[in-house]
């Protein structure tokens, strides 16, 4: 019996913003709330972390939970500092804005790690795929609720990306 795609890929994904504890917590939810929907969980690793150390250990920001939790999301990820072994155990590594995409590509080695850092916003269908998923750390809800809709958003075209690039069908 041939292996299908599908039983082949596990593929591993680590979002990245400032603190991790509002876009990449946010884009982590969002992705893992679409893979379990569409039935594809087991052929994921999902993670988050922030290129600093400002927030390592805490919870998401509570408008970051709130917005997701509105969603049937419940944020429980403890934010943590990016690491360099990230990128051995990381398939794709998700920058949430070009300023935590040029912090990681200076941390990568070589190119293989390089390649593997891509801007998250690119696999947004529709306007906006070249721009950076806005901070919404001093904005309003209605920001944390926008920023929400861009993962979500996202997170659909990215997992379009991998499903199709491995010959997995997309349900």
């Amino acid at each position: 019996m041939v292996d299908s795609p599908e039983s082949q890929l596990r593929c591993k994904v680590l979002f990245v913003c400032l603190g991790n504890i509002c876009r990449s917590p946010a884009a982590e939810g969002a992705f893992t709330d679409l893979i379990q929907k569409r039935g594809f969980s087991h052929l994921f690793e999902v993670d988050s972390c922030g290129t600093s150390r400002y927030h390592i250990g805490e919870l998401a920001d509570s408008r970051t939970r709130q917005t997701a939790r509105k969603k049937g999301i419940e944020l429980v990820h403890k934010a943590r500092q990016f690491k360099k072994s990230d990128f051995e155990n990381f398939d794709y590594i998700l920058a949430m804005d070009r300023s935590n995409q040029k912090d990681l590509i200076a941390l990568a080695s070589g190119d293989e790690e390089r390649k593997k850092v891509h801007l998250f916003r690119k696999f947004q269908k529709g306007p906006g795929k070249d721009s950076d998923v806005p901070d919404p750390y001093y904005g309003t809800m209605k920001d944390f609720e926008e920023v929400h809709q861009i993962v979500s958003d996202a997170s659909e075209g990215f997992l379009e990306f991998v499903l199709n690039k491995n010959g997995v069908k997309n349900a």
